[in-house]
């Protein structure tokens, strides 16, 4: 059934109560409903590239019982700006959601091309951040996500620059060295994937895409690559000497993503696992440890300060775990995915006021 938007406000107000208390200042604000019109194409697009791994890609169920969008829509009444008053998914005409995906620096297949709306059988946070981000950018938006599954960053999604390094006993692979691990003073034997192989071709997709701008977004004719969007560290979690480095990779991505997109100023956000708890040790805790590390608030790198933001997820997940997808529970991804494009609209407005200032 269709529930009439005064029950839509109640069910909203009873899910906004039942979140955690550490998490209430990340859970958005009600959106209002896209008002259909479409952007102004006068200006450039502001592009917002998602990268990660399977929890970016996204496996929250649209169709079926409970645990679905629909189901959390249309019954339970969250996320109403995702319904009109007919009961159909809404679309929004000033946001683009595209998304290509490729193993390694091989092809590149296309998911999505189109405006902001509900297709295909299962979404990821792209949904949330495009909504949210949408609302704060008085311009057209486009939302680019290019990853793929089982990819760490200590391997598959290492950056350019990162250099070779010992672990008890092991030698670690650098850039564009192969393979992962070997024993110190032993020839490593190549194979044929090397360090970084991933992020080179995610990279060189989204480019694609946007050397291409009007076939994805159409009537454009300019851009700026105005943010960044991670979600990933479920492989670094199996890998002691990955999670190890986790945050010194993690810097040199954010530092080489906006050179490698010509984008200096572009606002970068992440998001934790979602089953993984302040306080948490091993592996999983040197991850967590990590994201929290490099959030501009921690003061820990000034350059960050105003342009990095994690969100921390346990308290906006529905149960289950990364490696299990969530169980596909659509709730978790809305909820980071919103959590996520919040943190960014908040850096879009930081950036705003700091800009108001120095006129």
């Amino acid at each position: 059934m269709f529930l009439p938007r005064t029950t839509t406000a109640f069910f909203l107000a009873v899910q906004l109560l039942l979140l955690a208390a550490p998490a209430a200042a990340q859970v958005p604000v009600q959106l209002p409903d896209p008002d259909g019109k479409p952007a102004d194409m006068r200006k450039p697009v502001q592009v917002y590239i998602l990268l990660g791994q399977s929890n970016m890609l996204g496996a929250g169920k649209i169709n079926g019982e409970d645990g679905s969008l629909e189901h959390a829509v249309k019954e339970k009444g969250l996320y109403p700006y995702l319904v009109d008053e007919e009961g159909q998914w809404t679309v929004r005409q000033d946001v683009r959601n595209v998304r290509v995906m490729g193993s390694g620096t091989g092809g590149m297949r296309q998911f999505n091309n189109e405006f902001m709306t509900i297709t295909g059988g299962k979404i990821g946070p792209e949904i949330g951040i495009g909504h949210h981000v949408g609302h704060a950018t008085k311009a057209p938006v486009l939302v680019l996500k290019s990853c793929i599954g089982n990819r760490s960053l200590g391997w598959d999604l290492l950056p350019p620059g990162s250099e070779q390094y010992e672990y008890e006993g092991k030698i670690y692979a650098g850039y564009k060295e192969s393979p992962d691990a070997w024993d110190k003073g032993t020839e490593p034997e190549p194979i044929g994937w090397y360090a970084g192989m991933q992020y080179d071709g995610d990279v060189a997709r989204a480019k694609l895409v946007l050397a291409e701008l009007d076939k994805y977004y159409p009537d454009a004719k300019r851009y700026e690559v105005a943010g960044f969007f991670w979600w990933q560290g479920d492989k670094d979690r199996y890998n002691a000497a990955h999670a190890s480095k986790y945050e010194e990779n993690l810097v040199r991505l954010i530092k080489r993503l906006r050179e490698d997109f010509d984008a200096p100023k572009a606002s970068f956000v992440m998001a934790t696992l979602g089953q993984t708890e302040k306080g948490a040790t091993g592996n999983e805790g040197m991850i967590l440890d990590a994201m929290f590390g490099v959030d501009g608030k921690s003061g820990k790198y000034p350059e960050f300060k105003g342009n990095v933001a994690t969100v921390y997820s346990h308290p906006l997940s529905k149960g289950g775990s990364s490696n299990g997808h969530y169980s596909g529970n659509a709730e978790t991804y809305m909820n980071i995915g919103q959590a996520m494009g919040k943190a960014m609209a908040e850096l879009i407005e930081e950036k705003d006021r700091k800009s108001k200032r120095r006129r």
